[in-house]
């Protein structure tokens, strides 16, 4: 090999290798073990990554709150004129107000909810937490041991590392919105069963609908699979965006799978990008 294409070759991994470091610094990392370091020349050259374009988002669907205005029933029943005034019932509330109060609704049903054996095992409900105006929302799959104890969801290990990817995007955890698909641990964390997700997926679908998010994010197999009906795997589903009722959706890994799969934070990483620049556009 000539002194030139050394020169280019020893060039190429230095990019590699400082391309990665950049990226397990923005996901929070302080150290990098020599074996990942290995893997690096693996890392996609963004000539390479396959751009899609952004969903329109038609402007014709209203919010679940709009349609609150028209309906005469509320989320559990309210009239709708509860649900856009003070408690003075003069000033008509923001938009803001109308979310916090359907969400808070949707909650305290969710409180007496025993339609499956996990509204019986569960420390406490875990609904969601976050900005009911956020841009951005994300979807996953169901509560874990930390999440059960403090009735919030990605507090665990794997939610320390979602927040990370939160703050990579130039975002913060209070200014997005964070859900499951079940609002119940499942004992032992195990996956959930087909008549759970069927049974508590309303409730997600309800929120998504009072949010009403500039983009949603489904964090997993499940999320993924449950949102757009499908069995494809989320390897296929990610990296472009899908339409979920009118609002452009990314598929991506679960923190819980980055933490036993760290080499695939690439691709993560790849797909939360696309996520920022189409919330910036």
């Amino acid at each position: 090999m000539r002194t030139d294409e050394i020169r280019r070759e020893l060039a190429s991994i230095i990019s590699a290798v400082k391309a990665r470091i950049d990226l397990e610094r923005r996901f929070g990392a302080d150290t990098i073990t020599l074996s990942r370091l290995k893997k690096v020349a693996s890392v996609p050259s963004p000539a390479l990554v396959v751009q899609t374009k952004p969903v329109e988002v038609p402007v014709a669907k209203k919010s679940m709150v709009e349609q609150n205005t028209s309906s005469n029933v509320g989320t559990n029943g309210c009239s709708p004129s509860d649900a856009q005034k003070t408690s003075g019932d003069q000033t008509p509330m923001s938009g803001k107000a109308q979310k916090i109060k359907l969400l808070e609704e949707l909650k305290n049903e969710l409180l007496t909810c025993h339609k499956c054996p996990l509204g019986k095992t569960r420390t406490n409900l875990v609904f969601g937490v976050g900005d009911p105006a956020a841009r951005l929302m994300f979807a996953g799959e169901a509560p874990g041991r930390d999440e059960d104890m403090q009735g919030e969801p990605f507090v665990g290990r794997a939610g320390q590392l979602l927040t990370k990817i939160i703050e990579a995007i130039g975002m913060e955890r209070s200014n997005v919105y964070i859900a499951n698909v079940l609002k119940c641990r499942p004992p032992g964390n195990r996956n959930p069963m087909p008549d759970e997700i069927v049974l508590c997926m309303p409730y997600l679908i309800k929120q998504i609908e009072i949010i009403q998010p500039k983009v949603l994010c489904a964090l997993g197999t499940f999320a993924a699979q449950t949102l757009l009906n499908t069995t494809a795997p989320v390897g296929t589903l990610r990296g472009k965006f899908h339409d979920y009722k009118g609002i452009p959706m990314m598929v991506t890994y679960h923190p819980a799978y980055l933490l036993r799969n760290p080499n695939d934070k690439v691709k993560v990483w790849d797909d939360m990008k696309k996520v920022r620049d189409f919330l910036n556009e």
